[in-house]
């Protein structure tokens, strides 16, 4: 079984610099409740995208009176890059992120005055492969979709493989056509490490550059093809849906709950023989599973006391337990010490920093 490696936030709380605070908590303008004044911002990743935009909707109907949330899908790192650009109102509350934070967006959101990053880990996602329910049934390996897309062979020679048959003569004589995420969507991330990686592991010669030669290593395991065989389809994954229903010979990228919410369209693929469900992803069988984040700026807490308690709804448990009413949109509920973890963290307002991401 595949054991995740799951993460709190950790840090200290630093003083709030927002122009709007008052001397209290509540700014100017406040009201007991601590939910009125300007709307929030929230960008950033497709896939946590339905999941927040579920809880801005739940919360605008407890809190008639707060503003209603603005959540766009801006791909995971458009969204960190947005939301490390400073503090204030110009600049959102919080980043969506279907990845973790890379130390060097730490290191921007630092120089831009963004020091106290709460680091939230609402759930668990799997990168899953799905197809027309008229195509051909077929089941995939890590490998075999390394050997299919990625940009070169194993010994570095241009990769030509026109059908799926060529990579495996047990797969469908059709042509190789595989609808996934931008270089900006954290599930492209996410599918280079858990799947394209982990595949080229299996080849022998690919192997063996990752202790001679780590930047090649990366570069055959990761750069995928620009034939036709991959097809960046945008930060829209419903797009990529849709396309599925109309093109029997293409395989589709994304995340499980949009595969759940499609199933009457669209069908899984195994992934090395494993099917992309709720309980495969979340005890680890499935090798592509994922944990989920919110990225809130504390620096805005004291001056939109809304965050607060907008946060404290999202990761109640029930919203994202695992009977909570995310469970019914497709989110993998987070261990319960995870969960533990994300109350602790909103309470101290603990900021993250790299060095608890185990980087220089």
């Amino acid at each position: 079984m595949r054991k995740f490696a799951f993460f709190a936030a950790a840090g200290i709380a630093l003083p709030l610099t927002l122009a709007a605070c008052g001397d209290g908590g509540t700014p100017a303008g406040g009201t007991a409740e601590g939910v009125s004044g300007p709307a929030l911002r929230i960008v950033g990743s497709s896939t946590v995208y339905p999941f927040t935009t579920a809880i801005a909707e739940t919360f605008t109907r407890n809190h008639p009176g707060a503003s209603a949330p603005i959540v766009e899908s801006t791909g995971t790192g458009g969204g960190i890059k947005l939301f490390c650009g400073g503090v204030g109102l110009d600049y959102p509350d919080i980043a969506n992120a279907s990845r973790r934070i890379k130390a060097s967006e730490i290191e921007m959101c630092n120089q831009n005055g963004v020091e106290q990053i709460l680091e939230i880990q609402v759930g668990l996602d799997g990168i899953v492969f799905a197809q027309s329910r008229d195509a051909e049934p077929m089941s995939l390996t890590a490998e075999q979709i390394y050997r299919a897309l990625a940009a070169t062979n194993p010994d570095g020679s241009p990769n030509t493989a026109t059908n799926w048959s060529d990579i495996d003569p047990s797969l469908p004589d059709h042509r190789i056509e595989v609808l996934g995420p931008p270089p900006t969507s954290g599930t492209r991330d996410a599918f280079n490490e858990l799947v394209m990686t982990a595949g080229c592991k299996e080849v022998p010669e690919v192997a063996e550059l990752e202790e001679t030669d780590e930047d090649a290593f990366k570069a055959r395991c990761e750069r995928l093809r620009e034939d036709g065989a991959f097809v960046e389809a945008g930060e829209n994954d419903n797009l990529i849906v849709q396309k599925l229903t109309t093109n029997p010979n293409a395989v589709g990228i994304f995340g499980y709950s949009y595969l759940e919410e499609n199933l009457d369209k669209i069908e899984p693929v195994a992934l090395n023989g494993v099917a992309p469900e709720y309980e495969n992803i979340a005890s680890g069988d499935y090798i592509a599973a994922r944990p989920l984040y919110i990225y809130v700026k504390g620096e805005h807490m004291n001056a939109k006391p809304a965050l607060e308690t907008f946060v404290a709804e999202y990761i109640d448990d029930q919203a994202t337990g695992p009977d909570g009413i995310l469970r019914e949109r497709g989110l993998i509920a987070a261990p319960e010490a995870v969960r533990s973890a994300n109350a602790a963290a909103l309470e101290s307002r603990t900021g993250l920093t790299a060095a608890d991401l185990g980087e220089e």
